[in-house]
C-alpha cells in the first residue's frame, strides 16, 4: 500500500533522484549501518540472530560496492534505500529492521557528516606534506635576496626563505581550520529520527564511539537541520583554494621572461599548440582559477541554507554536490602544488639582481635618520627628496656624493653609503617576524617544530 494514488512523474523522479551523486556515500552508509545495528542488538530492539544476518548482508553488498558490483535500480531514490533494498533482497525480511529508530533524515546528516570527517582530516594531512616540501625548499634558499613587493612594485627586499615562510604559515592555518571543521562537526546526528528523537531506548553514546564521533547532538531538530558542518568544510577549503590561487599566481609572475625567478618542472608545464618555444606554467595558472569555482560552492550553500524553516527539508540535497566537487577539487590543488613545489627551481642571479634596486633601501634611511632624532614623517619627507634627486640625475642612491647627502640630510653622514652596501638592508630587519637571517633562521626552527607537533595529533 502507498499514501499515494498515482505514481510519480518522470520529470519528478528526474528532479527528486541523488543516486547520480549520493553514491560516493556509500562506504559511510554501512559503516553507520552495521553500528546503528550492533547497538539495536545491543539494546535488544532486534535479536542477536538478527544482527548475524544484517551484518552478514550489510557485508556482501560492501563487497559488491567496494568490486564495482553494486547494481543501482531504476527505483532507488537515493544510496540509502539503493543500499537497503539490496540488503533487503540478500537477507530477506530482516533486511527491513535495520531502519529500526533512525529516519532517513538523520542518517543521511550523519553519512555527511562522516564524509565531512574524514576528508577534513585527509586534507589536514595533505597539507602538512605541502609545508614539509615549503620548509625544504626555504632550508635551501635560505640567503637569496630578492625583491619583496606591495603594489606589485619593488618594495623593500626579502630572503627567498622568507618569502616561502610566508605561504608555510598561510597555509599553515589552513591546516588549522581544517582541524577545527573535524571538532565542530563531532557530534552524532544519528538518533535523532525524522525530526522529534526515536521511540525506542537506543544508545546512541555507543553508535557515537562506534562512529568515532567524540559526542552526540544535544537537540533532534539542530541534529537533522544542520549543515553547518558543510559550510564549515566548505569555508577552509574556500581559504586554503584562495592561499593556493595567490600562490600559483606568484609563479605564473615568477616564471615570465620578465621576472625569471624561476622555472617550473617539465612535469607540470605544457607547450604551445603554435609555438614552438612555449614552456606554460598550466599547473601554477589552474591553481590560481580553482578557488573561484570552491568559493562558489560555499556561496550557493548559503543561498540554499538561508531561509530554509527548520527541520528537514528536500533543499538540504543540494549540499551534496557542491561539497563533493570541492573536496575533489581542493585535494587535487593541494597534491598539485605539492608536486610543483618539489621540482620548482630558481635563479639566483636574476632574483639577487633585481634585490640590488637601491631605492626601497629608502625606508632604511628614513629608519636611521630617526635615530638620530629626526621625526619620521620630517625623516620621510627627507629621504623623498635624496630619491627625487637621484632619479632626476639618473643615478642610484649610493651614487649620491657625501657633499649632495650632506646638503639635504647632514644627519645622514657619516653611515649613509655603509648603509647602501649590499645586503646591509636586509640584515638590518632584525625585529622578531623579520627577514634578517637569525630571525628567519628562528622561523625555520619553529616551523619544524610546528609540523613535528601537528604530526602527531595525526
Amino acid at each position: 500500500m502507498s499514501r499515494f494514488s498515482e505514481p510519480q512523474d518522470p520529470l519528478f523522479r528526474a528532479l527528486n533522484t541523488s543516486l547520480g551523486f549520493d553514491y560516493r556515500l556509500a562506504p559511510f552508509d554501512i559503516e553507520q549501518s552495521l553500528a546503528h545495528a550492533r547497538m539495536l542488538a545491543r539494546q535488544d530492539i532486534i535479536s542477536g540472530e538478527d544482527l548475524a544476518e544484517l551484518e552478514r548482508g550489510l557485508g556482501e553488498v560492501r563487497g559488491e560496492i567496494e568490486d564495482n558490483r553494486f547494481e543501482v535500480h531504476p527505483d532507488d531514490e537515493d544510496i540509502h534505500m539503493a543500499i537497503e533494498r539490496r540488503l533487503t533482497e540478500l537477507v530477506g525480511p530482516v533486511g527491513g529492521k535495520l531502519h529500526t529508530a533512525r529516519s532517513r533524515n538523520d542518517q543521511v546528516a550523519t553519512d555527511v557528516a562522516m564524509f565531512v570527517r574524514a576528508h577534513a582530516d585527509r586534507d589536514r594531512r595533505a597539507l602538512l606534506d605541502l609545508l614539509d616540501v615549503i620548509v625544504d625548499l626555504a632550508e635551501r634558499h635560505l640567503d637569496w635576496p630578492m625583491p619583496g613587493y606591495t603594489h606589485l612594485q619593488r618594495a623593500q627586499p626579502v630572503y627567498l626563505s622568507h618569502h616561502l615562510l610566508a605561504w608555510f604559515w598561510k597555509l599553515q592555518r589552513d591546516a588549522r581550520r581544517f582541524a577545527f571543521v573535524l571538532e565542530l562537526t563531532g557530534e552524532l546526528p544519528l538518533g535523532a529520527g525524522a525530526l522529534a528523537g526515536v521511540n525506542f531506548d537506543t544508545d546512541r553514546g555507543f553508535v557515537a564511539e562506534q562512529l568515532g564521533f567524540p559526542a552526540v547532538a544535544q537537540n533532534s531538530l539542530d541534529a537533522v537541520s544542520s549543515r553547518d558542518f558543510v559550510l564549515d568544510y566548505l569555508s577552509a577549503a574556500s581559504v586554503c583554494a584562495t592561499h593556493l590561487s595567490q600562490l600559483g599566481a606568484e609563479i605564473v609572475l615568477w616564471s615570465s621572461e620578465e621576472f625569471g625567478f624561476c622555472e617550473v618542472s617539465d612535469s607540470f608545464a605544457s607547450g604551445s599548440s603554435i609555438m614552438p618555444q612555449k614552456k606554460n606554467p598550466d599547473a601554477a595558472e589552474l591553481l590560481r582559477a580553482k578557488a573561484p569555482r570552491v568559493v562558489a560552492h560555499l556561496s550557493g550553500l548559503h543561498g540554499v541554507l538561508h531561509g530554509l524553516p527548520l527541520t528537514y527539508n528536500k533543499d538540504l540535497q543540494e549540499d551534496k554536490e557542491r561539497l563533493f566537487d570541492a573536496v575533489d577539487t581542493l585535494e587535487l590543488t593541494i597534491a598539485a602544488a605539492a608536486g610543483m613545489l618539489g621540482g620548482i627551481s630558481f635563479n639566483r642571479e636574476r632574483m639577487a639582481a633585481a634585490a640590488a634596486d637601491e631605492f626601497p633601501a629608502a625606508t632604511d634611511l628614513a629608519d636611521l635618520l630617526v635615530k638620530r632624532g629626526v621625526p619620521f614623517r620630517e625623516a620621510h619627507g627627507v629621504v623623498a627628496g635624496l630619491v627625487r634627486t637621484a632619479i632626476e640625475s639618473d643615478r642610484t642612491l649610493s651614487e649620491l656624493s657625501e657633499d649632495e647627502v650632506r646638503e639635504q640630510a647632514p644627519q645622514l653622514v657619516p653611515g649613509y653609503h655603509e648603509l647602501l652596501a649590499e645586503g646591509a638592508w636586509l640584515e638590518s630587519k632584525v625585529s622578531e617576524g623579520g627577514t634578517a637571517l637569525p630571525r628567519v633562521r628562528e622561523q625555520l626552527e619553529r616551523a619544524r617544530d610546528v609540523l613535528r607537533e601537528d604530526a602527531q595529533v595525526s
